[in-house]
């Protein structure tokens, strides 16, 4: 029987992420809206589509040898997992985010401790709840399906513990941020007993070594270019790189070949400097990958 491993990635926001991610590290994940069983062009791995809240739970559980799925879940969730990469991107939608206690503008909670008595509303209940334990502020936190933001608006609750990256939801509802609870990033995580299999391992870590180097290359392009000897130095001098850029001898004399890696922002910049430092038939070509 051929060998295989279950890998749980995020229904959701993080889907469209998540699959595009794949692709670049060059696996195609075909996503039927009626099933929750992704078809993927690799014979040795099932993946199911979950939602990220569940997902490390289920991994942690043996369900799933790995998967895909925040931070804040595994803490959440208490889960004893392998954190095997972290995949820490903006452009590919894999993007730090933040839980933050939010308050009713001009309230009467200014601090944490204003919250001694008072009610809460979050998805993230254990994370909330461990946060004032160490505070030392007894509240009453109550799990939330969703419209969060609303029920302190509607009188429901006095807060809530809500998900933001800009903060721009929590303004439109008329709410102050008062301290940041936690702050997440997308994980590939691992079944511990699924890593101590040396073959599951091996295929995990293959996966992990993709997907990172999918997610370090989205922002950054190559570069190629000519140079003759006597302009090498200025040229380096404005040429940022990961490390030192490779340079190989041409046939014609005198002349040289760079070739490195630089974050795309800075091209539209730098391209005219190399130009005018020297640098001859530049060329920029995107990346795939990017393995450190």
């Amino acid at each position: 029987m051929a060998k295989s491993i279950k890998l749980g990635l995020p229904k959701g926001s993080l889907q469209e992420s998540t699959i595009r991610i794949f692709k670049r590290a060059g696996f195609n994940v075909s996503v039927s809206e009626r099933s929750y069983f992704p078809k993927i062009d690799d014979s040795e791995i099932e993946p199911i589509l979950l939602r990220a809240q569940e997902i490390s739970r289920y991994v942690e559980e043996g369900f799933l040898d790995c998967g895909i799925t925040g931070e804040d879940w595994i803490r959440e969730n208490g889960s004893k997992v392998i954190r095997v990469a972290s995949l820490i991107y903006a452009k590919q939608g894999f993007t730090p985010v933040r839980w933050v206690l939010a308050v009713p503008e001009g309230g009467r909670i200014k601090k944490v401790k204003d919250l001694q008595g008072k009610s809460i509303a979050t998805e993230l209940v254990n994370v909330t709840k461990d946060f004032l334990r160490k505070n030392k502020v007894k509240a009453r936190v109550e799990f939330s399906w969703g419209a969060t933001e609303a029920k302190v608006a509607a009188g429901l609750v006095d807060a809530v513990v809500e998900l933001t990256e800009t903060g721009s939801s929590l303004k439109a509802h008329k709410l102050r941020q008062v301290i940041t609870i936690c702050e997440s990033t997308t994980q590939f995580i691992a079944n511990a007993k699924s890593y101590k299999d040396n073959w599951k391992k091996r295929k995990i870590s293959q996966m992990a070594t993709l997907l990172v180097g999918a997610v370090s290359a989205e922002n950054m392009v190559g570069l190629k270019m000519n140079v003759q000897q006597a302009r090498l130095k200025k040229v380096l001098s404005i040429l940022p790189a990961l490390k030192n850029p490779t340079i190989s001898h041409l046939s014609k004399k005198d002349w040289l070949a760079l070739e490195t890696v630089i974050d795309e922002d800075t091209v539209k910049s730098l391209i005219p400097r190399l130009k005018e430092a020297g640098a001859e038939g530049i060329i920029e070509y995107s990346l795939n990958k990017l393995v450190y």
